[in-house]
């Protein structure tokens, strides 16, 4: 399966991997050189922990590699036109009330490498963002998270807004 990333998405990715590349790489590899020289490897914990900052370091690059050479490459616009006043679109922060919590919550629908549901940055993939996404204002949607369970959700109010970079990209 295919991300579904934006041509800002793949230019964050694009400039992180840049940055671990030439400026955190050649700075762990100093950092494992200069460790080594403190003698027996086996109980040498700083070397340690530098060799495992360059795996992590390492790692993160391929996966970033990976993402932008098998992304799916959509329009910032999805889920709705350019200009659709109250139609929710990628990166809009929505309003919603939840009848069954009696409560409302805000959200904004993001691509699907910058999810941070703690921070109200929801994935179009996720079964919210599937329901919101192309909705308008006053419209109640079902939410449905497997097959058991779902749950309506009115749309309050959409503010339409253009990808701020404020959700930022996931660890992994």
């Amino acid at each position: 399966m295919y991300d579904k990333l934006t041509k800002k998405d793949i230019a964050l990715m694009e400039a992180e991997l840049e940055d671990r590349r030439l400026n955190q790489r050649p700075k762990i590899i100093e950092e494992v050189k200069r460790t080594r020289e403190f003698g027996d490897l086996s109980e040498n914990y700083e070397y340690k922990a530098a060799k495992q900052a360059q795996r992590r370091n390492d790692s993160r690059m391929r996966y970033l590699e990976n993402m932008i050479k098998t992304a799916q490459i959509i329009d910032d616009d999805a889920g709705g036109m350019p200009g659709e006043v109250g139609k929710v679109k990628l990166y809009d922060r929505v309003t919603l009330y939840l009848p069954e919590d009696d409560e409302t919550m805000v959200i904004q629908v993001v691509s699907t490498v910058r999810i941070d549901p703690n921070a109200g940055f929801i994935s179009m993939e996720s079964p919210l963002g599937k329901a919101v996404l192309g909705a308008s204002v006053g419209d109640v949607v079902t939410v449905r998270v497997n097959d058991s369970y779902s749950y309506e959700a009115e749309i309050q109010a959409v503010e339409n807004a253009e990808d701020d970079g404020s959700a930022p990209l996931m660890p992994y």
